[in-house]
């Protein structure tokens, strides 16, 4: 585990720098003071889906959903238990399919929901369908 953290702010999409060992004490962001390990999922935008796939080195959780699926709407909750879960050590965001089409078609989804995980600047593992969270966080632990 590196001893430095660059996370992207998922609300302002600012990058932050901070140790490793503070992962687990609320920290905030430096330029609008938003949460950035919040322990549940945040929704994003395109832009800073990309910023922060590329640029974080903690794991990050994706849920690409919209809101008229009915396994959308029914892994929320768990995909909710996951993030508590995986706090500290990942990040889960979700991006709306329908609000932001480019996702789709930037990260090649064909079918919701689909989850990505990314870790280090790249895709590192990709899973589809509704899960209970349990099965979330195991696949996540599972992929290092």
């Amino acid at each position: 585990m590196p001893s430095t953290h660059t996370l992207t702010c998922l609300e302002c999409g600012q990058g932050n720098r901070l140790p490793a060992d503070r992962l687990k004490a609320a920290p905030r962001c430096g330029t609008c003071g938003a949460a950035l390990v919040p322990g549940k999922p945040v929704a994003v935008d395109l832009a800073t889906l990309e910023k922060a796939a590329r640029r974080d080195t903690l794991p990050l959780l994706v849920d690409f959903w919209a809101p008229w699926c009915g396994p959308c709407r029914a892994m929320a909750p768990e995909f909710e238990k996951a993030a508590g879960l995986l706090s500290g050590r990942a990040r889960l965001a979700k991006i709306d399919t329908q609000s932001h089409p480019d996702a789709s078609i930037r990260f090649d989804i064909r079918g919701i929901p689909a989850f990505i995980l990314f870790r280090d600047g790249r895709e590192a593992a990709r899973l589809a369908g509704a899960r209970p969270a349990p099965q979330l966080v195991e696949w996540v632990t599972q992929q290092g």
